[in-house]
Parts: C-alpha cells; sequence; structure tokens
C-alpha cells in the first residue's frame, strides 16, 4: 500500500515527488515515457525560471528528477489504464500492474495541438514554440509569426508585438474568432499583419526556423515568408481522460480545483496543466505540485 501514487513526471509530479518524500511519504511516480520532465523536454531554452536563467528544458528536466532521485522516490515507466476507488483507497492499474495507494496526485498535463506539417517536429524548440510568454523573448528585434485565431493567438500576437520588429498573425479563416477587444488592440499595433484565409504547409530552416511556406486557402496560391520564429496557438488538449470516471471536469477539459489540488473526491488530487487556472508555466506547475502532495500528506495522517 502505498501512501501517494503520481501519474505523470513533468514539473508538477516531480515537485509533488519532492515535497511528498520530504514529508515521509511512501510515494511512487508512474511516466509513460522514458524521461522525466513533460513538455519542457522540448523547449531549447527556458528563461524566465528563477535562478535557473538560460538553463535548456532538456536539463531542467534532468535536474528536477535528479532532486525527486537523490530523496528516494522510485519511477516505474508504464502506462496507467484506469483508477479505480476502494473506500479508503485506490487502485491504479499500470502496465500489467495493480497497485493500491491512499492517495493519487494526477499530473498528466496537457498537449499543445499541432499543425502537422513538414518541419514543425524537426525545429521544435529551434524557432518552433507553442508558448510566446514562455519563448518569446528570444526572439526581441526580429520577425516572428503566430497562427490562429483564438483568444489565445491574439494575445500571443499582441505580447509578441512588444518586442519583436513584425509580427504576422495567420489565420486560415476571413475573421477572427478571439475577443473583440483584443482583435481593436491587435490592428491598433503598426507592427503586426493579419493574413487570413492562409495556412502554414511546411515549416523551412536547417537549424533554425528560417522561413514558412504558406497558402492562400481560397485561390490555393502559396509563397514563402521570412521568419525567424513560429507560435502556433490552434488549441491545447488537456491530458483528462483518466480522471473522467472520477472528478468533475470542465467544458473545456480542465479540472476545477483550488490550490490545494483538492478535486472533491478524498485523495484525488491534480496538478500542472491539467488544473484549471489563468496561467501555465512550469513555475506555477511546480507550485501545483508541491501544494497537491501537501495537500496527500495531511490526507494519509488520518490513517497513521
Amino acid at each position: 500500500m502505498f501512501d501517494l501514487i503520481i501519474i505523470g513526471s513533468g514539473p508538477a509530479g516531480l515537485s509533488a515527488a519532492v515535497y511528498g518524500k520530504r514529508a515521509g511519504l511512501n510515494l511512487l511516480i508512474i511516466e509513460e515515457k522514458p524521461m522525466s520532465g513533460g513538455q519542457i523536454l522540448n523547449t531549447y531554452e527556458v528563461d524566465n525560471y528563477l535562478g535557473l536563467p538560460g538553463i535548456s528544458g532538456f536539463d531542467m528536466g534532468m535536474t528536477f528528477r535528479h532532486h525527486a532521485e537523490k530523496l528516494g522516490a522510485e519511477f516505474l515507466e508504464a502506462t496507467v489504464h484506469s483508477v479505480e476507488e476502494r473506500g479508503d483507497y485506490k487502485c491504479v492499474y499500470a502496465g500489467n500492474q495493480e497497485l493500491e495507494t491512499r492517495t493519487v496526485i494526477f499530473a498528466t498535463g496537457a498537449e499543445h495541438a499541432r499543425l502537422g506539417v513538414p518541419g514543425e517536429e524537426e525545429l521544435n524548440g529551434m524557432g518552433v514554440s507553442y508558448c510566446a510568454t514562455c519563448d518569446g523573448a528570444f526572439f526581441r528585434g526580429r520577425t516572428v509569426a503566430v497562427v490562429g485565431g483564438g483568444d489565445v493567438a491574439l494575445e500571443d500576437a499582441i505580447y509578441l508585438a512588444r518586442t519583436c520588429e513584425k509580427v504576422y498573425l495567420i489565420h486560415r479563416r476571413d475573421s477572427l474568432r478571439g475577443a473583440m477587444v483584443l482583435q481593436e488592440e491587435l490592428k491598433s499595433l503598426p507592427n503586426v499583419e493579419i493574413l487570413y484565409d492562409h495556412v502554414v504547409t511546411e515549416i523551412c530552416g536547417e537549424d533554425m526556423v528560417e522561413k514558412l511556406r504558406i497558402k492562400n486557402v481560397k485561390t490555393e496560391a502559396e509563397k514563402d515568408l521570412e521568419a525567424a520564429g513560429i507560435f502556433i496557438a490552434v488549441g491545447i488538449h488537456p491530458n483528462t481522460e483518466l480522471l473522467r470516471e472520477l472528478v468533475a471536469v470542465g467544458e473545456d477539459g480542465y479540472i476545477p480545483a483550488d490550490e490545494t489540488g483538492e478535486t472533491g473526491r478524498p485523495g484525488i488530487y491534480v496538478a500542472g496543466d491539467i488544473r484549471k487556472k489563468p496561467l501555465r508555466q512550469v513555475v506555477t506547475a511546480v507550485a501545483d505540485g508541491a501544494n497537491a502532495a501537501v495537500s496527500a500528506g495531511n490526507y494519509c495522517n488520518r490513517f497513521r
């Protein structure tokens, strides 16, 4: 019987492991992939995490994991198929194992929707980004493009326009979907150009993004657009499928929970990008993990 099983080994899960081990919990981290770190592994450089300016996403992920390992955290590489409640404990089915635990922290993260075009995966972290607030500072004084037409895309374009020389907003429809107040602000910016009725068909470059190939969806005409970076904002999918039979899931797929990570079901907590909140960054994921582990520890104390 574990005190705590953490599903996911991104920043939220690893932070939960550190706080859980320091609280003396017998815990296990289950990770689906062979490398810890979550989405930050795809980030070339992280420059907004306190005390670690300029660290690579890979190094950050390894640093977080080593901290958890140093405290004795145990890892299991497996796919979690389901989680069931059984009175005062939970049963986690992972791989071919049936694991019992008092508490579970879901730190399964979210995935950015992809364009699915040539060059996107190859140049991910080398000019291809899914987070303007994370990576925008690296493109100061340069030309970039944002893909999308919703609130996030508009907010990204406005944010980037403050420091970039030129910002293209590429949208496949003939009108934007974002809030009117954002549209008005965006259209007032002199260094922003909106390309309606266009899609990106290829992202080009050797070691870094150099240009984009775009196509007019009405005329089929193609052209190249020089840009040092592309910020893709066409949607985010929280990985909350495992939770749908256990807790309330919002219409947008996120889990309503306050800073304690408590879901309303005893012993079940959420942390990181699956929690409904205004800002999803490494620093907020780490904070979520810490809070959820403290909550889990308090819950386990009733059985001691």
